[in-house]
């Protein structure tokens, strides 16, 4: 990677959490529980999923920096789902997370050496990875789960369709020029006084 290229990652990589809130505020929050089939995460899932994704890639990052050649960290993400209660967590605590942890390894690494960026470490998940590669896995990972709350909300769409607005039937919209009825004193009084 040149260092032109890394420097459009690093900033794709730093735009994301904003992307993000961006995205969720096209979701009503009513749907974000609603899952396609159930082995298929729910919107709020998918926050929980990037916080701990962002917490770990924080570790790795300064370990791959500081410590090169150690094993970085690995996780199982439907086990951790599945596990830690996803539900039942703060959607909006999450975000926090990772806008705070996104922000501060992307400062963090902006201003890193050259060398740096080659220091490498074994991964189970992945194999062998350097800095470089951690960047383009994690520059890809929220749009990535962006693209499947959209399809979760077309889903959803699908099944709950916004309702019409209501329009006015044929024999009163040819008279809608005319005053509309009024009842009571209040109306009486509006139609004596003009």
């Amino acid at each position: 990677m040149t260092r032109d290229e890394r420097r459009e990652k690093l900033e794709s990589f730093g735009r994301a959490p904003v992307l993000l809130s961006a995205a969720l505020r096209q979701f009503p929050k009513k749907m974000w529980l609603f899952k396609t089939i159930p082995e298929k995460w729910s919107i709020h899932e998918v926050i929980l999923h990037l916080a701990d994704t962002e917490a770990t890639a924080y570790i790795c990052c300064r370990r791959l920096i500081a410590e090169p050649g150690l094993p970085v960290l690995s996780f199982d993400p439907a086990l951790w789902a599945g596990t830690l209660g996803y539900f039942h967590q703060s959607t909006k605590e999450a975000l926090e997370i990772i806008r705070r942890l996104r922000q501060m390894t992307h400062q963090l690494l902006k201003a890193l050496p050259d060398s740096v960026w080659f220091h490498s470490a074994e991964n189970l998940r992945d194999g062998k990875v350097n800095l470089e590669r951690l960047l383009e896995i994690q520059e890809r990972h929220i749009p990535h789960h962006i693209e499947q709350m959209r399809a979760n909300y077309v889903a959803w769409l699908g099944l709950n369709p916004p309702r019409k607005p209501a329009t006015l039937s044929r024999s009163r919209a040819g008279t809608s020029s005319a005053a509309p009825p009024t009842t009571g004193k209040l109306g009486a009084m509006m139609l004596m006084n003009p």
